[in-house]
């Protein structure tokens, strides 16, 4: 039957062979079947740019969502929080489609608003302090401006700060916002859908708001226990997100 397949947060890294074969075999086995795969961010454990794709997870990473744009199944693909900075080069190495953060599209007869998840949490103030300083075109052209290995140090110490700073922050903080939830469905006109990830939280929420109606799904994160991956078709959607 048509459908549309959705994942995120995957974090593909050496460190997690287990989770990049699921990935491997999930691209071989599952997603040829789909109209459409869309990555809805933090695909890889963090990207330092579109010189670092040509060796190791990554180039296999690269031959593998070519292998299925070449199938024929379009692959589109969201900026998450750890790989924002994948590029064009990248995009026309694999024939993925690069989607902006939020994006309407209509899918099997439905409005869906996809996300990544991060503009949500609002009330993180630090996160989105520094998401705006590391989306800016200054900040980032300085960035891919040094070494390959320099901004390798680099990123993994940012990454080690921010796991210390998670522990302290409430969990509640680095949840969404309902309010920023609600603005982002009045600024699309209401759609029935909207889909995110970046929480970790997977699960789907009703949410009533000026007469309307909207489900919000949170997609999962991935870890070695199996593909997590959300399917929508005519008949509505299902998979990994409860």
């Amino acid at each position: 039957m048509s459908h549309t397949l959705f994942i995120s947060d995957l974090h593909l890294c050496p460190t997690r062979p287990a989770v990049n074969e699921l990935f491997f075999h999930f691209l071989r086995a599952e997603a040829p079947k789909a109209d459409a795969l869309y990555i809805l961010g933090d695909l890889f454990e963090y990207w330092i740019g579109d010189d670092d794709m040509e060796t190791g997870l990554n180039a296999e990473v690269v031959v593998s969502l070519r292998a299925l744009s070449d199938s024929g199944t379009p692959v589109y693909f969201m900026h998450g929080n750890r790989d924002f900075l994948i590029g064009e080069r990248f995009a026309e190495a694999t024939d993925i489609r690069l989607l902006a953060d939020p994006t309407l599209v209509e899918l099997h007869g439905k409005r869906v608003l996809l996300m990544h998840g991060d503009t949500l949490c609002a009330d993180d103030v630090d996160y989105q302090r520094f998401r705006t300083t590391v989306r800016s075109p200054e900040w980032q052209s300085a960035f891919l401006a040094r070494p390959l290995e320099e901004r390798r140090k680099e990123v993994e110490e940012m990454r080690r700060r921010s796991e210390a700073s998670k522990r302290e922050k409430p969990m509640a903080i680095m949840d969404v916002s309902l309010s920023t939830i609600e603005a982002a469905l009045r600024i699309f006109a209401y759609p029935p859908l909207l889909i995110h990830g970046h929480t970790h939280r997977p699960g789907r929420h009703r949410v009533e708001l000026d007469g309307h109606e909207c489900t919000r799904i949170v997609l999962a994160d991935w870890n070695e226990s199996g593909a997590k991956f959300m399917r929508l078709g005519e008949a509505g959607e299902s998979g990994e997100c409860d």
